[in-house]
């Protein structure tokens, strides 16, 4: 006769063997391996651009412009481009000073304004004349390099002087077209030397081209 201790020493010992099995189950079963989240990239902050007040500066501004309508001859604006390249390109290179070219025309009066309405701008202003003595007007053989500087703050002429297109003018002779009238092209090479020329008389009479000490 199966007493009533005996049902449950049974159920027991099935509880038993149960759980055993589903303990083993696990066990066996492999786990799974979680890969580690990738490191999200932390933004480059981006640099805070300088305000005005905290930008350099210049110690020295040069400013170079030419008359363009003070000669009585008609003249091609790019002679007066090529001497207006010719002595910037010197002052640059001779000088730490910061060296701005006008495109617009810069009569006498607009330099002296310029000059006086900044306690370190130098004005330089350029003239082109042309020399017609035994020559027609609309066939000048030798135009004039004239150059002025203002002194920063007072207008004052801190110098001044001529260079020449091509005869007068010191440094290695160009040779040009032999015969008939000179082309655009070479003229504006010899009036580009001319302002290289203007622009080395310039560094010196400032003393801009001696080496600075502190």
């Amino acid at each position: 006769m199966i007493t009533k201790n005996t049902i449950c020493a049974v159920c027991v010992c099935l509880l038993i063997i149960v759980f055993s099995l589903v303990g083993e189950g696990q066990s066996g079963r492999r786990q799974t391996k979680v890969e580690p989240a990738a490191p999200i990239p932390t933004p480059t902050p981006e640099p805070t651009p300088k305000t005005k007040a905290e930008q350099k500066e210049p110690e020295l501004i040069i400013l170079v412009g030419a008359d363009r309508n003070r000669s009585y001859t008609i003249l091609p604006f790019t002679y007066y481009d090529a001497v207006l390249t010719g002595c910037a390109s010197v002052l640059r290179r001779g000088s730490s000073a910061q060296v701005d070219v006008s495109t617009k025309d810069l009569p006498r009066g607009e330099a002296i304004k310029k000059a006086k309405g900044n306690a370190k701008n130098y004005v330089v202003l350029l003239e082109l004349t042309a020399d017609n003595m035994g020559s027609s007007s609309q066939n000048y053989d030798q135009l004039i390099l004239t150059y002025i500087v203002f002194a920063p703050g007072t207008a004052k002429i801190a110098t001044s002087g001529r260079t020449y297109e091509n005869a007068n003018r010191k440094g290695p002779v160009i040779v040009g077209p032999t015969g008939g009238r000179t082309t655009a092209l070479y003229r504006e090479t010899l009036l580009k030397r001319a302002g290289e020329e203007a622009g080395e008389r310039i560094l010196r009479a400032l003393h801009l081209n001696e080496p600075r000490t502190n």
